[in-house]
C-alpha cells in the first residue's frame, strides 16, 4: 500500500509515463562548480520543462525519465545551463552504442549559456566513495555531499557534509520545516489526495525523506 502511495506522489510530481521510471536509477544531471564536474541529484531544468511541456524531449529511456541531461555551472555566484545532451542507444544497424548529442541549440539558438532565473532551491551535489548503490531515482548513497541554495538564479552558500552529517543536517532541516504552513500545507494536500492510501506517519516520513525538496533554502546555520 505505502509503495503504491509513493508511487502516486512521484508520478504527480514528475509526470512519468511509466511506473518502471520510479524505481530505475537516473542519469544525473551535471554541475561545475569550483572548476570541478560533479553530479547532481536535482533537476534545475524542470520548472521550465513543466512551464513550456511541449518542448519537453520525449522520454528516450526508464533510467531518463526527464528526456535529457542538462550541464549546470556557477559562474560569478550565478547559476547557468551550459549544454543539454540526449543518448542514442543503437547505431544506424541496431546495435547497442551509446552516444550522446547535445540539442542545446535548438532551445537556445542564440545564447552561449543561459541564466537559471526560474530557479530556487537546493542543490544537492553528492561525491566522493559511492557506499550504496540503489537503482532507483537519485537514491544511491555517497560518502560526502555539497548543498548549494540558490535563489532565482544567485548561488546564495554551501554546505559540505560528510553522509552521517548530511542526514544530520536533513533532520534539522525538516524540525524547522515543521514549524511553516507550507508543511501543514502539504501534508494536507498529500492527506486529502490519496485518503485510502495514507497514514499520518508514513506522510511525515516521506516529507522528512524529500525535506531537500520542499525546502527552497537553509533553515538552520
Amino acid at each position: 500500500m505505502k509503495k503504491a502511495f509513493t508511487f502516486l506522489i512521484i508520478l504527480a510530481g514528475i509526470g512519468c509515463a511509466k511506473a518502471d521510471d520510479l524505481f530505475t536509477a537516473q542519469y544525473p544531471d551535471k554541475i561545475k562548480y569550483n572548476g570541478i564536474e560533479y553530479d547532481l541529484n536535482s533537476n534545475p531544468l524542470e520548472p521550465y520543462f513543466d512551464k513550456h511541456p511541449d518542448k519537453r524531449p520525449g522520454m528516450i529511456s526508464t533510467a531518463l525519465w526527464r528526456g535529457y541531461v542538462g550541464y549546470f555551472e556557477i559562474i560569478d555566484n550565478e547559476l547557468y545551463l551550459t549544454d543539454m545532451k540526449i543518448p542514442r542507444f543503437t547505431d544506424g544497424k541496431g546495435n547497442y552504442n551509446e552516444k550522446w548529442f547535445s540539442i542545446y541549440r535548438r532551445y537556445f539558438p542564440t545564447q552561449e549559456k543561459v541564466r537559471i532565473d526560474w530557479f530556487s532551491g537546493i542543490l544537492i551535489l553528492p561525491y566522493g566513495k559511492r557506499i550504496k548503490y540503489v537503482h532507483s531515482g537519485y537514491a544511491s548513497i555517497y560518502s560526502n555531499y555539497f548543498l548549494l541554495e540558490i535563489e532565482e538564479g544567485d548561488f546564495k552558500k554551501d554546505k559540505n557534509y560528510s553522509y552521517e552529517q548530511f542526514l544530520n543536517f536533513k533532520e534539522k532541516q525538516f524540525a524547522e520545516f515543521k514549524k511553516t504552513k507550507d508543511y501543514q500545507t502539504r501534508f494536507d494536500n498529500l492527506k486529502n489526495s490519496y485518503p485510502d492510501e495514507s497514514d499520518t506517519k508514513f506522510i511525515e516520513n516521506f516529507l522528512k525523506d524529500n525535506v531537500i525538496n520542499y525546502t527552497s533554502r537553509f533553515l538552520i546555520e
